[in-house]
């Protein structure tokens, strides 16, 4: 994907001049006093990950090299030689590497925009011109160039009341009492986020791993979407966005958990063949107030890390 992203006439111009060699680029910037700004970088830093939107490039690692520039205040008075006067070159690397282990990304822009942001939180640093390209798509090198200044990262998401996180088994998903069930996770007045394994008709098998995966993925998106269909207030979900947007308006979703589970590098392996792990996995995701397992148990071996509630499928409140 190459991507092409204009930022206006004086960003682009300075963002086509920060990579050329040394002794061609402009002088950095001043800040409001009129001082000019330092410059710091990390040149040619490629690493192996799993990133894109296309298919072919899941389940596979490719090279992806940084190229990050950051202007920063010079340090005042003190000690000439401190390390801990100036921003560190590490800091860079170690914000490359940090948005990296968050999680699988599809897209260039959003990881640059994440690493420019994470920056930006040093108070030292003022502009952040960063370019990522991917080596092995094509032949030469295909990418993004961003450059962000303080006070223009995007914002961080805004918080939302912690969710209670529950798990239906079939015997909710299919019986007469389900209206009521929600009708009592509505009375606790906390956004609710509903997980489903697949419904018990077996899911088709392959014999590739990758493929079985997605395979047992999409059998619980289709029970998500069953469930959706015996009840309105019930909306279906599958981006970590539309889930932070139907928390803040304390709506009532079901995960369709392919998207995110198969681009979360923690997400457990396994959990589409037990989808009680996954709705675990979710709760400790969202930092969830409770997670609530109801008509099953929790399977020996699964990691629960918020506060767990078990209720039989007949119970009702």
């Amino acid at each position: 994907r190459v991507a092409a992203t204009a930022f206006g006439d004086d960003m682009t111009e300075h963002s086509r001049s920060m990579f050329p060699p040394p002794g061609d680029r402009p002088a950095p910037a001043s800040d409001g006093a009129g001082i000019p700004l330092d410059r710091i970088f990390l040149s040619d830093h490629v690493v192996e990950t799993e990133i894109g939107a296309f298919q072919s490039e899941r389940g596979t690692a490719q090279r992806v090299r940084f190229n990050i520039a950051v202007e920063v205040r010079p340090p005042g008075r003190g000690p000439a030689d401190d390390v801990d006067r100036v921003m560190s070159y590490d800091a860079i690397a170690e914000a490359v590497r940090a948005e990296l282990s968050e999680g699988r990304v599809n897209l260039l822009e959003t990881l640059a925009e994440r690493i420019a942001e994470r920056i930006l939180a040093d108070e030292r640093a003022e502009r952040v011109f960063a370019r990522i390209e991917k080596l092995d798509r094509l032949p030469g090198a295909l990418g993004v160039e961003i450059v962000r200044s303080r006070g223009s990262a995007a914002p961080a998401a805004r918080g939302h009341p912690r969710p209670l996180v529950v798990y239906l088994g079939n015997e909710v998903v299919d019986g007469r009492g389900l209206a009521d069930w929600l009708d009592a996770l509505e009375r606790r007045g906390a956004p609710v986020a509903l997980c489903v394994g697949p419904a018990d008709s077996p899911a088709p098998e392959s014999g590739a791993p990758l493929a079985q995966r997605r395979i047992d993925l999409l059998a619980i998106e289709q029970n998500a979407w069953r469930l959706a269909g015996r009840d309105s207030r019930c909306l279906v979900v599958d981006s970590r966005a539309e889930i932070d947007s139907a928390m803040r308006s304390n709506r009532m979703i079901v995960w369709a958990p392919s998207k995110i589970a198969l681009d979360a590098h923690d997400a457990p392996k396994a959990g589409h063949r037990e989808p009680v792990a996954l709705a675990a996995w979710l709760a400790g995701h969202l930092d969830a107030a409770r997670l609530l397992v109801i008509g099953t148990g929790i399977p020996a071996g699964v990691a629960v890390s918020v506060p767990l509630e078990l209720r039989e499928a007949a119970e009702i409140g």
